[in-house]
């Protein structure tokens, strides 16, 4: 798979889990393609790293990779640990919130911080591709899109 298609899919199956975790019922085919697809991402995530790591694109976008990776890992190890309720009867009574409730918040947060960071290394990998980084623009104005310049009649 291209790079830049691993890096949008990476988009789009993260999407796909928060609908399936929105889906009221929960059944077990749900969790458990929930479980696959989460495993997918963390594959992704380590694929999309390793092939921004080999490109001379900007060191900010192959940190953020490194991280996206990390925390997938980590949102992975989490869903394991909420797949077998762990903590489910702990309680932290300062808080009164179970250990499986703070869990089940920190894969969420790792969730949201997966979808955003793979959003934004995809895009900051196309405009490095395309040397978009090198062209500016009046302040103001929206140019249109380089295929409409190219093909006006179209």
């Amino acid at each position: 798979m291209k790079l830049w298609m691993a890096l949008y899919a990476m988009v789009w199956i993260a999407l796909i889990e928060f609908l399936l975790v929105m889906t009221p019922g929960g059944s077990s085919v749900l969790i458990y393609l929930h479980s696959i697809l989460g495993i997918a991402i963390i594959g992704l995530a380590f694929y999309n790293f390793s092939g921004i790591r080999r490109t001379r694109v900007m060191d900010r976008v192959k940190r953020i990779a490194q991280a996206s990776y990390n925390i997938s890992v980590t949102a992975g190890i989490s869903g394991v640990l909420i797949f077998f309720d762990i903590g489910n009867t702990s309680v932290i009574p300062v808080i009164n919130v179970s250990i499986y409730g703070l869990i089940l918040f920190y894969h969420v947060i790792c969730a949201f911080a997966i979808i955003t960071q793979a959003a934004a290394i995809a895009i900051a990998h196309d405009m490095w591709e395309e040397k978009e980084f090198e062209k500016e623009t009046e302040p103001g104005v929206v140019p249109p899109h380089p295929m409409q310049q190219k093909y006006p009649n179209k």
